[in-house]
């Protein structure tokens, strides 16, 4: 038995759904780690004018990078809403955020640090 047009149509419909779901998806993590770094850096008391200082392009992309590769985001999520008590020492991106509130002023992330 030999499809239909029908059949083929419907087939290349589901699967067009499917690409859409997912990419809806990967926008959706991207978008809610996104939130959850800005939240952090707000949290770890990052001062804009700091963060303003050095490559910022080049450390956000870094920080960003860290963030959605985490695995500890409901630990995470608990610590920005304050049901946590205590540093944000799970957070990988901790040693950043601690030298961006530095009084240095200057930014110095190695790629030493833990990824």
């Amino acid at each position: 038995m030999s499809p239909t047009l029908f059949e083929i149509s419907v087939a290349l419909v589901m699967a067009a759904v499917i690409v859409a779901l997912l990419v809806w998806f990967a926008r959706y993590l991207g978008a809610s780690s996104e939130r959850r770094m800005m939240r952090m850096l707000m949290g770890a008391g990052v001062d804009p004018d700091i963060a303003a200082r050095g490559d910022k392009e080049a450390i956000f992309e870094d920080i960003r990078s860290r963030c959605q590769k985490c695995h500890a985001e409901d630990v995470c999520e608990q610590w920005l809403a304050g049901k946590i008590e205590g540093g944000n020492t799970f957070c990988p991106n901790a040693q950043i955020f601690s030298a961006l509130t530095s009084d240095k002023g200057r930014i110095e992330a190695s790629p030493s640090q833990s990824r």
